[in-house]
Parts: structure tokens; sequence; C-alpha cells
């Protein structure tokens, strides 16, 4: 299937000092992309992959799991580790659990981690109907596009693939039980308002951490997919600022061209 106008994959050649963005679940790459394009304007190398069942049409996510979409990142952390000196890992929503876990499981490897609005539990009745529902019916209502700023719209799937949605909810109980092995420098910003992940998500993950370097920042203007809202331009200063903390060589050296 062909990829959705704007969800492709994109990649930048900077510097020594490389960033991973991870989207989420039912999203693309759309999400994170003017993220991505900051860092890159800023010397960084970026990659922002498509997870596996993304950014065509929903029935294509119907036959993933989250060993796919890690396994995706996974290779491109990889990646980018035999090309820079120091890489930091960022995700948005599922992306944040993505990220979170590739921090346990890297290690030193890994110099730092920004999360918005991660996503650590799948709440209310789907939590307990998933495994039965999910055989019944194949998909329900979708989780895109929750965002204040008017005009801004967010490329994903309009319906939630129900095994995929019982996959996730089996990812996040896995990374919940791996957030004490995240050691490393932690930027997480969430919403006030947020129609999908609520901020009890974000407080279990700041209350199982590891890490000793935390900054809580709250998003006061946008909803959840805050990387296209009012506060985009917030996140993207301090997470920038965040890395030039952790990594002094940022911005001494050019970027090259690159997509």
């Amino acid at each position: 299937m062909p990829v959705l106008p704007g969800a492709e994959p994109y990649r930048h050649e900077g510097g020594e000092v490389g960033v991973l963005l991870c989207h989420g679940f039912t999203g693309s790459p759309q999400s994170l992309r003017p993220w991505a394009e900051y860092l890159a304007e800023r010397g960084l190398t970026v990659s922002l992959p498509l997870l596996p069942g993304h950014g065509t049409r929903w029935q294509d996510m119907q036959v993933t799991g989250w060993q796919d979409w890690y396994a995706e990142v996974d290779r491109a952390l990889r990646e980018l580790l035999d090309r820079c000196d120091q890489v930091f890992v960022f995700g948005l929503s599922m992306g944040g659990a993505l990220a979170l876990r590739l921090a346990a499981k890297h290690g030193r490897a890994v110099s730092g981690v920004v999360v918005v609005n991660p996503g650590i539990n799948v709440h209310g009745w789907a939590a307990h109907a998933l495994p039965v529902v999910r055989h019944l019916v194949p998909a329900t209502k979708g989780l895109a596009s929750d965002i204040a700023k008017e005009g801004s719209d967010e490329v994903g799937y309009d319906r939630v693939p129900l095994h995929a949605a019982y996959s996730l909810r089996n990812f996040f109980r896995l990374v919940d039980s791996e957030l004490p092995q995240v050691t490393q420098p932690l930027l997480l910003l969430h919403s006030v308002r947020d129609h999908v992940v609520p901020p009890a998500d974000s407080a279990r993950v700041l209350s199982r951490v590891s890490s000793r370097d935390v900054r809580e920042v709250l998003l006061e203007q946008s909803y959840h997919v805050a990387t296209l809202d009012h506060d985009a331009e917030l996140i993207f200063d301090e997470s920038h600022a965040f890395i030039g903390r952790l990594a002094p060589r940022v911005g001494k050296k050019g970027s090259t061209s690159g997509g």
C-alpha cells in the first residue's frame, strides 16, 4: 500500500549528536516532522522512522504488534549509535513508551530521553474487554488529531485496529515493569488537557523511573498531539536545550544537506 502523504519517514545527516524520534499508535512521522526538522536545522543527525503497519491503512496495522514497532525503532537506534558519538531518544504517546524501553534496554548508549504525553497504560473498559472484543470487532473509533490548534491536523488512522490495541496493552505492561531500568536524564512534557492519555500516565512514568536528572514541563495550551499544537515551539526549544546541556558539542558543528 502507498504511504499516506506526509507520513513518510524522515532522515537527516548532521553532526556527531543524533536524535531518534518515535511516533505514536495509529499515527505517523508527520506528527513529529516539524520537531525533527527543527533539530536537523540545528545541526543534529535525525532519524524519524515509520512504524510497521502505520501510515497506510488501518487494516495493515491489524497484522502487526508491539514487537514489530519496537524492532523498527531499535534498528533505527542502532544505526544512529554506529553513526554518532551521542544519541538521544524522543517519543510522543506510544512513541514515548518505545523511547523509554530503548533507554531501559540500551543503558548508557542512550544519553537522554524526551517524552511528550507518554502512554503507559490502556485505561477504562478496553483494558479488560480487548482480549475478547478483538475477536468480535475488527476496529473502533480512531484517536488521531486531538489538537487544540485550529487548522492543525494529524495524519493518522480514523480507526483503531483492536488486535493491535491488544498488543499495545501488553506492551504498556511490559514497559511499566521496565521503567525502573531507565536511569538516563529525562525530560517529560505533558498536556494539562489530553483527551487520549490521562496525566496519570506521566505521573506513573515519573514515579517509576530511576533517573535522578528529571524535568517535568506542563503544556498549558495543547491537547494530546502537542508537537503539532500551540506548545510545539516550547517542546522544540526545551528539548534542544536539554540536548545542549548534556551534549556540549551541539551547535558547534554545521549540518549537511539531507532528507
